[in-house]
C-alpha cells in the first residue's frame, strides 16, 4: 500500500518502540517522514516537554517539506511506584512529558494540519482504560491524552481536522523492557494487563493502527481509542 505518498508526517519518539515502527511503517506507505526525538540517531532531536523546542522543532519541519498532513504522537516515558511513595517530582515528569508533550506538538501542529485537512494519531495506552497498578502518574497522563484528543476531534472536525488515539498494551518495546515492579508489588494484580496471546505481539502491530488510523481508509473516524492490546482488556 502506498497511502501516504505525496504526504509528510512528524513521529515523535521515533528512535524506538512504537515510534520508531510507525516511522518506518509510513515512510514505507510512501510518506515523507520527519523522525522527532531527544533520544537516538534522528534527524529532528526535540525535547517534547520543552515549548520553545517544540515549537521551533515544527516550524522547521514545515519550513522543509512545506506542508504536514500526519502528526503521530509516541514519545512518552513509563514508570512504576507505590502511589503512596510516588514524589511530585516524578508525578511531574511524567505528566510533562507523556500528556503536556502531546499537547504542545498538537498545538504546534494544529494550524498546519487545518491547511492540509490533516489529522493527529496520539498514543494512549489501556491504563488509560482499565485498573493498571502503580502507574498512577502513567495512567492520568495517558487518559489525559484520550480526552485532549476528543477534545480536538470535536473542536476541529467541521474544519476537517482528525484526531483519535491507539491504546497500546503488552507490546514489547525497550519502554516495555524497562517495567520493573516496585518493592513488594504483588505481580497477580498485573493479570488484568496481559494479553490473551503470549509472547507480547511486537511494535509493529501498534504501528499499523496508528497506520490506518493516520489514512484514508479511516477518514470517517475521528474521536476514537482503539486498543492494540491482545485483548488484555477483553
Amino acid at each position: 500500500m502506498k497511502r501516504f505518498e505525496g504526504k509528510v508526517a512528524l513521529v515523535t519518539g521515533a528512535a524506538s518502540g512504537i515510534g520508531k515502527a510507525t516511522a518506518a511503517r509510513l515512510a514505507e506507505e510512501g510518506a515523507k517522514v520527519a523522525e522527532v526525538d531527544i533520544n537516538g540517531d534522528v534527524e529532528w532531536k526535540c525535547d517534547v516537554s520543552d515549548e520553545a523546542q517544540v515549537n521551533a522543532t515544527v516550524s522547521a519541519i514545515v519550513g522543509k517539506f512545506d506542508r504536514l498532513d500526519v502528526v503521530a504522537n509516541v514519545a512518552g516515558i513509563l514508570r512504576a511506584d507505590h502511589t503512596h511513595e510516588l514524589s511530585l517530582e516524578a508525578w511531574d515528569k511524567v505528566l510533562r512529558i507523556n500528556l503536556t508533550g502531546t499537547f504542545l506538538v498538537c498545538r504546534a501542529a494544529i494550524p498546519h494540519l487545518l491547511k492540509t485537512k490533516g489529522n493527529i494519531v496520539n498514543t494512549s495506552s489501556t491504563a488509560a482504560l482499565g485498573s493498571h497498578p502503580w502507574m498512577a502518574a502513567y495512567a492520568a497522563s495517558k487518559g489525559g491524552i484520550l480526552s485532549l484528543t476528543r477534545s480536538i476531534a470535536v473542536e476541529y472536525g467541521k474544519q476537517g481536522l482528525r484526531a483519535n488515539c491507539v491504546c497500546p498494551g503488552g507490546i514489547a518495546t525497550p519502554l516495555h523492557a524497562q517495567f520493573r515492579l516496585p518493592k513488594g508489588g504483588d505481580p497477580d494484580l498485573l493479570r488484568g494487563a496481559m494479553p490473551l496471546a503470549m509472547p507480547y505481539a511486537g511494535p509493529e502491530h501498534a504501528a499499523s493502527v496508528i497506520a490506518f488510523l493516520a489514512s484514508d481508509d479511516a477518514r470517517y473516524i475521528t474521536g476514537e481509542d482503539i486498543r492494540a492490546d491482545g485483548g488484555a482488556l477483553s
